[in-house]
């Protein structure tokens, strides 16, 4: 069996910010005007999710006899969803998925979360476990690559030829996820600081909990753009590219995937990885494969 948890922050399950502050009322005592007060409430309600979301994934699963808990970050979702469901095929092993910002699982994991393997969207968070003494030596390994992209879902923009033909409006906002904490928003925030843009950008900046998120809020016409991984672009039919940043604009965009426990189900994860089988999922899901895993 592959159990998939997502870690969703409060805000996305609705279609629009008035459905959003129209719950917060009823049930949590909101009456508007009070942009702090909403906050607080919203980033309580992501608190007692995230908990949730890990006690429930992690119940006991004593009926599962060999199952591999996988913490990925949020863009790697649906892709190690598929890789999970063959590696299940041609293994037997259950696989439980739990995506958040990259972030936040490797927090949790510090602070005793149970997972085996940890997916990280960039190298900072990966190096942040293994300096404080977590995950399996020499278990490192890197096994996908992405690129940055500029959204929209507004029919009447046009592709642009460099971002810094984009004038934004006062009424324009750039979704991102947060760009000094998890790793989209951190390339994003440096790609357009090697362009000299950050500083135009960044009053019109709406910053998300993961990457999924501020899709999602191009997506639903909450945000008119958005700084987002090709793969998401790709797996969201209502947005489309209007810009791909250059590769030497940012940091390279690679997921390093850490083994944490020495169970033969994560052993084996990590191995299967790096099959044929796994690279083709990854390929037709948008990613390319680093040379050294090829």
């Amino acid at each position: 069996m592959l159990a998939v948890y997502i870690c969703i922050p409060y805000g996305s399950i609705f279609n629009s910010c008035d459905d959003m502050l129209a719950v917060l009322s009823s049930d949590f005592g909101y009456h508007g005007g009070d942009v702090m007060g909403v906050a607080k409430v919203l980033n309580r309600l992501r608190m007692m999710m995230q908990a949730l979301c890990i006690s429930v994934a992690f119940a006991p699963q004593s009926v599962f006899a060999d199952t591999v808990s996988v913490f990925a970050a949020a863009s790697m979702g649906g892709v190690l969803t598929d890789v999970g469901a063959e590696f299940r095929e041609q293994t037997g092993h259950d696989v439980i998925l739990v995506t958040a910002g990259s972030s936040t699982l490797a927090r949790q994991i510090e602070n005793g979360a149970p997972a085996d393997v940890f997916v990280s969207a960039n190298q900072a968070w990966v190096t942040y476990l293994e300096q404080a003494g977590i995950g399996l030596a020499r278990s490192r390994r890197d096994i996908a690559n992405n690129a940055l992209v500029l959204v929209t879902s507004d029919p009447d923009v046009a592709p642009l030829s460099h971002v810094s033909a984009l004038e934004l409006t006062a009424d324009d906002f750039v979704a991102m996820a947060m760009v000094d904490a998890i790793p989209a928003g951190i390339y994003g925030k440096a790609a357009l600081g090697h362009f000299d843009r950050w500083d135009a950008f960044e009053p019109h900046v709406v910053q998300a909990d993961n990457v999924r998120m501020a899709l999602q809020f191009v997506a639903l016409g909450e945000a008119k753009y958005g700084i987002v991984y090709a793969t998401d672009a790709i797996a969201e039919p209502r947005v489309r590219v209007i810009y791909t940043f250059p590769d030497d604009s940012h940091d390279p965009i690679v997921y390093p995937a850490l083994q944490l426990s020495q169970t033969q189900a994560a052993t084996d994860f990590m191995a299967f990885l790096a099959t044929d089988a796994a690279q083709g999922i990854f390929m037709r899901h948008g990613f390319t494969i680093p040379q050294n895993d090829r």
